[in-house]
């Protein structure tokens, strides 16, 4: 037996002894919360020194909420002030780094308007701008609705999803047709809500793209050869759950589908984690099948409609190129296109394969080129998510490069340089001072490689 498997399965035991000695509420079920959901008024960030990377797995697999951040040996759990008890028991010893008050649950939207928590843009404030961009700029831009969200989907309220096409219009362009005239960028975000800044970065992006024709040299060669696809709010049911917080945003990670688990203590946190949801790899590491966790994968490979439309989506905008079913086939070397799929805060890029760090691609070393000149422009690390994060199956990324053979890549934004802006939900000032400043050049630099993304090589320059 292949020494990985025994590692898991080891894992996997020590997970189930564990849970034999913890309370019956720290091991989450679908009726019972996760480990952190007790009724505390406080938030308790905890950093947590790993011994090797299957502890990642037997935290997953305990029902901890495992945060997109690490340093070091160390990953980070966000909980209460009991889950310091549950993780001593499992072996761990974990170091409270930050405090919070604790979200009042919510399952109403916001409070009428376009902002939230100091600026922060509501589902509705997003799909005004995109038909405003659309509207004032009718040779740049144009609106797209690809699919229904879970709660429309299912009669309980709901959105629609919505993307927008952005270039200098010509014929054909902008059409749901693989074989495009020019190369395709797309950019998406808040696919887990809570993740507020990056809806706010994919907000700047097409401002910048429509403000800067004619005025920017850059900007304008790139509208005029390259179409730019951003879809700024992945999760929108999610983020109706986050902004309905108002001040004090839940931090709602999933989509609101609670079919499979309605009671889930005072997080709420019921829903898919779509970033699990996917159909490659599904099922893998990273994943939990309990319906309260926050990585829970549900009850099937792609049964989300976000999911399902957004794949859709992509299939309608990118041919399949990669005609190879194992995981070390290439795409093509002149395949053409790219997505970048917008996390926070972990301050890295992340390259696929994302399920396991022990598999590469076929094209690997163009991937890791062009996910290292993104990190050298915006201080962050780069690699597979096993080997400096965690392995996690079932992401969009992974999906794309798999059926479709497109350069894909996770951007965790992230406060690299110790300025006041980490979190969930950074104070909204940083947005503007901070953030995107740093992504600005990352994303110019990958849309600009969206011609012949597997022909990067390290000497590339930006």
């Amino acid at each position: 037996m292949p020494r990985r498997r025994l590692a898991l399965m080891a894992a996997g035991a020590l997970v189930m002894a564990a849970a034999a000695t913890l309370p019956q509420s720290s091991v989450a079920t679908a009726g019972t919360p996760a480990p952190h959901a007790t009724a505390h008024n406080t938030l308790v960030t905890y950093r947590v020194p790993i011994r090797h990377s299957a502890d990642a797995q037997t935290l997953i697999n305990a029902g901890y909420d495992v945060l997109e951040r690490r340093q070091g040996n160390s990953l980070f759990i966000l909980g209460d002030p009991t889950t310091a008890t549950g993780l001593r028991r499992l072996g761990f010893s974990p170091t409270a780094v930050r405090t919070q008050q604790r979200p009042t649950p919510s399952t109403a939207r916001p409070v009428a308007g376009d902002t939230y928590d100091g600026g922060y843009h509501t589902v509705d404030g997003n799909y005004a701008h995109l038909d405003q961009v659309a509207s004032q700029h009718p040779d740049l831009a144009t609106v797209v609705t690809y699919g229904q969200s879970w709660r429309k989907q299912n009669g309980t309220g709901g959105r629609d999803l919505k993307a927008i096409c952005v270039t200098k219009m010509q014929q054909g362009d902008c059409s749901l047709n693989p074989s495009s005239a020019k190369p395709r960028f797309f950019l998406m975000s808040q696919i887990h809500a809570r993740e507020l800044t990056t809806g706010e970065v994919s907000w700047r992006w097409i401002d910048e793209l429509t403000s800067g024709y004619g005025k920017d040299a850059d900007i304008t060669k790139l509208m005029d050869t390259t179409e730019m696809w951003v879809a700024p709010i992945a999760n929108p049911d999610g983020v109706d759950i986050v902004a309905s917080g108002g001040d004090n945003p839940l931090l709602q990670r999933k989509n609101a589908d609670d079919a499979n688990g309605t009671s889930c203590g005072w997080s709420g946190q019921i829903g898919v984690d779509l970033n699990r949801n996917a159909g490659t790899h599904w099922g893998g590491l990273g994943t939990s099948q309990q319906p309260c966790d926050e990585v829970y994968l549900g009850p099937s490979a792609d049964s989300e409609p976000e999911n399902s439309a957004l794949e859709g989506l992509f299939r309608q905008l990118y041919p399949a190129v990669r005609t190879g079913t194992g995981d070390g086939d290439p795409a093509p070397a002149g395949t053409r296109g790219m997505m970048i799929s917008l996390h926070s805060d972990a301050s890295m890029v992340l390259l696929p394969w994302e399920f396991d760090h022990t598999v590469h691609t076929g094209n690997d070393s163009a991937l890791r080129a062009l996910a290292g000149q993104m990190g050298s422009i915006t201080g962050y690390q780069s690699g597979q998510a096993g080997e400096i994060l965690y392995d996690a199956s079932g992401g969009t990324d992974d999906w794309t490069f798999d059926k479709l053979g497109l350069a894909s890549f996770t951007i965790e934004i992230g406060d690299s340089d110790g300025r006041g802006c980490d979190g969930f939900t950074p104070p909204y000032s940083c947005q503007d001072s901070y953030f995107w400043p740093k992504m600005k050049p990352a994303l110019l630099y990958a849309a600009q490689h969206a011609a012949a993304p597997f022909q990067t090589t390290a000497a590339v320059k930006h």
